[in-house]
């Protein structure tokens, strides 16, 4: 009995502004009808497996990415972007060079892969930020092609031992990460949209803050800590690069949740990068109550929580907006 190739499905929701978690939640469980292999990628984003949901479909993948966008419309009115390739990394790629509100579907073969992947900028491979872009083009590495011919060791030798191999796995199409499905409470995300493209580093600071100050509300209003923060930047070619810090000790506290943000973004070097939209998704979450707390005897910090507690007494009271940093007096 022969085998079906594997064949992931990146759907990314182009939600509204002002779209809460609910929606989301609803639009997972709509892709659930599909498959039951969805694994969530918050804030608009899904992975789903559907190698078994052809069959049961009698849809090919072409006709399943059709049926997954217009029940998304039918349903909810939302339009979607779609890509679908033999992985995941594929797939996410697909869907980041299909035209805003359309379907691109690389097939299973190694020629199909190879000729997708090979003239694309090496900036929009999984993995590469705006600083390793910059020093591969230094190199005269300028596309997925030029990355995958050159030799492994030569890479390792220009960006580390682990980063060098991965990404030449990755330019010859390999990424064996399964789609993992489970829900949302594992994880909690925050977005902003710039409404232009945005060059300022301050203003992607701010942005940051912003986020995480609404990520430390809403974790401290739900007695969950977090073990993982994960930072997401979309850019005005429309490819993105992610980047992960764990906590040494979980936690909800916003200082905590913009350090780690800070440091996120300052390793990307992005500079002058026009960045479109920033996401932070805290993961890994837990009951408030079952994490330790390591004490400290530096009074700054205690401070801190105590002004922390106060500003989460009147944001219950008055309203999400009533305390914030001055910096974000004036709107992003």
């Amino acid at each position: 009995m022969t085998t079906a190739p594997r064949t992931i499905l990146h759907v990314r929701a182009h939600l509204p502004a002002d779209a809460g978690s609910a929606l989301y939640e609803q639009i997972l469980d709509l892709l659930r009808g599909i498959t039951p292999h969805v694994q969530p990628l918050p804030p608009a984003d899904a992975h789903l497996d559907i190698t078994g949901a052809a069959r049961y479909w009698a849809h090919d993948t072409h006709g399943l990415a059709v049926l997954a966008k217009a029940r998304l419309l039918a349903h909810h009115g939302i339009q979607a972007t779609l890509g679908a390739g033999p992985n995941r990394m594929i797939a996410a790629m697909a869907a980041d060079a299909a035209e805003p509100g359309g379907i691109a579907v690389i097939g299973p073969g190694p020629d199909a892969v190879r000729a997708f992947l090979r003239p694309r900028p090496a900036a929009a491979l999984h993995g590469i930020g705006p600083a390793t872009a910059k020093t591969l083009t230094r190199h005269g590495i300028h596309t997925v092609g030029h990355l995958a011919d050159t030799p492994a060791l030569t890479l390792q030798r220009l960006l580390g031992t682990t980063t060098g191999r991965a990404l030449h796995h990755r330019a010859l199409g390999h990424d064996p990460r399964p789609v993992i499905a489970h829900t949302t409470a594992h994880s909690l995300s925050a977005e902003h949209r710039f409404p232009h493209d945005e060059l300022d580093p301050a203003g992607h600071r701010r942005a940051l803050l912003a986020l995480t100050e609404h990520l430390g509300h809403r974790l401290r209003t739900d007695a969950h800590v977090t073990g993982a923060l994960t930072l997401t930047v979309h850019y005005a070619d429309r490819t993105t690069t992610t980047r992960t810090r764990s906590f040494t000790e979980a936690t909800h506290h916003g200082s905590a949740l913009t350090t780690a943000a800070y440091i996120l973004y300052t390793g990307l070097g992005l500079q002058r990068a026009r960045v479109r939209t920033l996401a932070l998704r805290a993961e890994h979450l837990s009951p408030a109550d079952q994490a330790a707390h390591q004490l400290t005897l530096d009074p700054g910090d205690d401070k801190a929580r105590r002004i922390e507690a106060a500003a989460d007494a009147a944001r219950r009271r008055f309203g999400p907006t009533a305390v914030k940093p001055a910096s974000l007096a004036q709107p992003l």
